[in-house]
């Protein structure tokens, strides 16, 4: 894991630390692959694939390969991560989870403002999201704005959202 720097033209790697008391937390861009890619496809089964009694298969992950992965860690364990799906200048924020145990915390925002770094340094002008009805608040709070009907997404309420970069 390499540090960003605001002029990267590879894929980037963001190392951000996040003051939480006596935690060691921190914020990063892992590879695709790597052991903390799987760390953080394990939160993403707990947090948001476990409680609807679905899976990944291996070829849905397998198709994550050109995404952006970000991940919260405290220590070395991972516990919370969103994915970035860049398109064009538009790059889609998905799959963001954050353990029971850490949420309320600041690590979802944390997360957040790390992506939209990342996302500002690789040009990106809007990031979009799809947020289930629970988390409106949440996004509202960092200033993302609702775009269009509730509509249902595994069987969830949903809402778009977005935010300029």
């Amino acid at each position: 894991m390499q540090p960003l720097t605001s002029n990267s033209q590879h894929r980037p790697e963001n190392k951000k630390a996040v003051s939480m008391g006596d935690e060691d937390i921190h914020v990063l861009v892992v590879s695709f692959g790597s052991k903390e890619y799987y760390q953080s496809v394990a939160v993403r089964y707990e947090v948001l694939r476990k409680p609807l009694q679905l899976s990944f298969d291996p070829e849905q992950l397998a198709q994550e390969g050109s995404d952006l992965h970000v991940v919260a860690f405290d220590g070395d364990k991972a516990i919370g991560t969103l994915i970035l799906s860049p398109h064009g200048d538009m790059v889609k924020m998905r799959q963001v989870a954050v353990l029971d145990a850490y949420q309320n915390r600041g690590v979802g925002a944390q997360m957040v403002e790390v992506a939209e770094t990342v996302s500002r340094d690789l040009e990106m002008k809007s990031m979009v999201l799809h947020a289930r009805k629970t988390a409106v608040p949440f996004y509202l709070k960092l200033n993302y704005q609702m775009e269009g009907d509730e509509f249902l997404e595994v069987g969830i309420p949903h809402f778009r959202m977005f935010k300029d970069l």
